[in-house]
């Protein structure tokens, strides 16, 4: 099992595992979710609506927070320890077979966590799975399904140097996960996103269905939902769409829907946690550029719903992405923590500081994790009545919540993808 995509980029290595274990991503009904932001929350607000309509509900996101098997639920219970190690020792044989007849066939770790995701999805014996892609669509290994309906939530530039350089280019990359004749719904894309997206669809003869078009312009007439911000309002009106389209095959009364809405829940997009001295911890896995919009919003409420400045932490990976997050953390802080998060790709503290504005006057330092969290449930940072945020990458909310959430290391975050 390779850590990272060999040279054959592409989904021809996962096409040879899929077929050596009898293509068990063909036993159950799939709805299959790309998108640059969105796409966990869209899933899991899929997973309750279908729940709540008494269907078992597998369901497969990456990467992970703090432990490996939440990347792989079923009615949103985590694949348990045991139960990985026993689909390592079923699924290694393959990968090694695959290995020797041709080095470049070995599977990437995401490629072997999908082929595990497929066998426990199919051994579970579930009535729908929800597939996120991991990264654009075209070739993303979860490329081998073929689903009953295709989503893409939104999209942003971010990963361009494996997407492309331009709104259009990425889109198309994203609308790969098309399949001939399958319906697609289409999130709040820009426009010139949403064109090329129509224009893959009509060459494979798939229906569009667009939220803009069914819930229009303005945002008020958009679904509510448990999670906060107005871009989850989008989510929200992305997955009641998904849901309508299915409606035949796989039955949602609206009701259902609304109830689902109003109790999903999805780890670290804008999540709230109490603290001591009437302070409060906000995780938020905002982390590209149309991410920064989102973050934007977010923090103009928060300030004018408390009436202070927030002190902010940021980790990101890669200098764009630091830049746009801290010139939006830039606008609404008291004070910048600067964070490193463990990941090879993560931005060094000396280039994050470089990424700070210059008009920000506030104190904008590196930190540490340990520090600001010594320990389950405790921050050190604030002062009463202070909300700390913490935001950019979701490896680094990782680390924040395996200190907080925790009492002991968990140690999975080395079990994260390296591309």
């Amino acid at each position: 099992m390779k850590q990272q995509v060999g040279p054959k980029y592409g989904i021809d290595r996962m096409a040879l595992l899929v077929a050596r274990l009898g293509h068990p991503e063909r036993a159950y009904p799939v709805i299959h979710v790309a998108g640059t932001n969105g796409k966990g929350s869209v899933c899991a607000m899929l997973e309750a609506m279908h729940r709540r309509a008494g269907r078992r509900v597998g369901m497969y996101t990456s990467p992970h927070l703090v432990f490996l098997g939440e990347r792989i639920q079923i009615d949103r219970v985590p694949l348990s320890p045991g139960e990985i190690c026993g689909h390592v020792e079923m699924l290694l044989p393959h990968a090694e077979a695959l290995a020797a007849h041709c080095a470049d066939d070995a599977p990437s770790f995401f490629e072997f966590m999908t082929a595990m995701a497929f066998m426990h999805v199919k051994r579970c014996k579930v009535d729908l799975a929800l597939i996120e892609v991991g990264l654009g669509g075209r070739l993303d290994a979860t490329n081998i399904v073929t689903p009953r309906l295709s989503v893409i939530t939104s999209i942003g530039l971010d990963h361009t140097e494996y997407l492309g350089d331009s709104i259009e280019k990425i889109a198309c990359e994203k609308a790969g996960i098309i399949k001939p004749g399958v319906p697609v719904v289409v999130g709040r894309v820009p426009r010139e996103a949403e064109d090329a997206i129509r224009s893959v669809a009509r060459e494979k003869k798939a229906v569009v269905h667009s939220v803009r078009e069914i819930f229009g312009e303005d945002l008020a007439g958009y679904p509510m939902t448990r999670l906060e911000g107005t871009h989850q309002s989008v989510n929200a009106a992305t997955a009641t769409l998904a849901a309508r389209v299915l409606n035949n095959a796989l039955p949602v009364p609206q009701a259902f829907m609304d109830a689902a809405l109003s109790e999903v829940q999805w780890p670290a997009r804008w999540e709230r946690h109490p603290l001591s001295r009437n302070r409060t911890l906000i995780l938020d896995a905002s982390h590209n550029i149309e991410g920064a919009r989102t973050l934007d919003e977010n923090l103009a409420r928060l300030r004018a719903e408390s009436g202070r400045a927030p002190i902010v932490l940021v980790g990101a990976l890669g200098g764009q992405r630091a830049r746009a997050l801290l010139d939006v953390a830039a606008l609404h802080a008291k004070e910048i923590i600067l964070l490193q998060p463990s990941q090879p790709r993560a931005t060094p503290l000396e280039e994050l500081a470089r990424c700070v504005p210059s008009s920000f006057r506030g104190p904008a330092r590196p930190g540490c994790v340990a520090a600001i969290f010594p320990s389950r449930g405790e921050c050190a940072l604030g002062e009463s009545g202070d909300a700390i945020v913490a935001t950019g990458s979701i490896y680094l909310l990782g680390e924040i919540l395996e200190r907080f959430a925790h009492d002991a290391p968990v140690g999975e975050a080395v079990l994260q993808d390296r591309v």
